[in-house]
This record gives structure tokens, sequence and C-alpha cells, in this order.
């Protein structure tokens, strides 16, 4: 879809007000943050299969919900739901058939010289401190990556102690959630 259709159909959403039934404030009622993988399958069917309407949680996603730095943006959004908007629970969903759990930090240093990144770029960021090679690895376990991430949040020194850190993952093809770890 290209900007100008989105553009369109944009201007036709908010003349119509297909906007009200949407309307909510920025407190999620159910008091919950999920933090998820960005991928595509999981746009409708996550929110269905948890039955999550719009205002219920604060919705945080990355690339495998790969959490491994503790004072990342991820953290910082999972800290300011808490902190800030009231939320009292985070649950870390990641999903079978993950892109993150096939990636090759070779393999994708190799497509970004591909695509016309120079060699001398990536040894910029090397220097400054960027690691390709952790930056950009996946998993070899869901479950282990999904509780890996738990971890981090569970045991951030900002996580107040009320905060109940859950792992689960789901099916991309049923909705069909697996517990990982509950707290």
């Amino acid at each position: 879809m290209l900007l100008e259709d989105i553009l369109e159909y944009n201007k036709q959403f908010v003349n119509d007000k297909k906007y009200e039934p949407l309307k909510t404030d920025n407190i999620p009622n159910k008091r919950t943050v999920i933090f998820t993988c960005m991928d595509t399958r999981l746009t409708e069917l996550l929110p269905k299969a948890l039955d999550i309407k719009n205002g219920d949680v604060k919705m945080v996603k990355n690339a495998g919900a790969i959490l491994r730095d503790p004072f990342d943006s991820v953290m910082k959004s999972i800290l300011v739901a808490i902190h800030e908007l009231k939320a009292e629970q985070v649950m870390v969903i990641g999903h079978h058939d993950c892109g993150m759990s096939h990636t090759d930090p070779e393999a994708f240093k190799q497509g970004l010289l591909e695509k016309g990144i120079s060699e001398e770029t990536l040894n910029t960021l090397t220097r400054s401190g960027i690691d390709l090679e952790s930056e950009f690895s996946g998993f070899d376990s869901v479950e282990d990556s999904v509780e890996e991430s738990v971890s981090v949040v569970r045991n951030h020194s900002l996580l107040p102690s009320y905060v109940n850190v859950h792992g689960l993952v789901i099916d991309p093809a049923t909705g069909k959630l697996d517990l990982v770890t509950k707290e």
C-alpha cells in the first residue's frame, strides 16, 4: 500500500468518524504491558486470541520479542507503562516460527553489504561499541528466548515488587498460547 493510498483512506476514516468506537484514554484497562514480536501474523491474531480490545493494554514490539539490555527502549517503554500509566503486569509473548530464530548475523551483515551499506560504515558501528553479532543474533529456542527477556524485566532494579512478569509463546497459525513462566 502506497503512502497516497494510506492518506486517502485516513481522510475518509476521519470524515466518517470511524474512530468513535475506538476512543479510550492512555491508561491500560487491563493494567497490562505486552511485549511481543513485530511479526505481521500477530497484528490481529494476538489481540483476538487474548481478548484484547483497544485501550486494554500497552503493546511494545520488536524483532523476536528479544530484550537483552535492561536500559534499551523496550525496557524504558515497559517502565513508563508501569510507573506513569498504572500497568501492574508484564507479559512477554514470543511465537513459534519466528524469523529471529533463523537470523544469522554473518548473513545479515552480508545482506547489508549487498544493499550498499559500506564496510567502512559497519566498521564505524563496531568502533562505536555496536556489536553486530550480538545485535542481530537470533535464538534457537523461542521458550529460552522468552525466559531470557522475562528475566531482564523481572530483575530490573526499577521494577516495583508488585508487578508480575509472565512469559508465553503463541502459535501464529492458531493463536494457541503456551505458558513458559509465570510469577
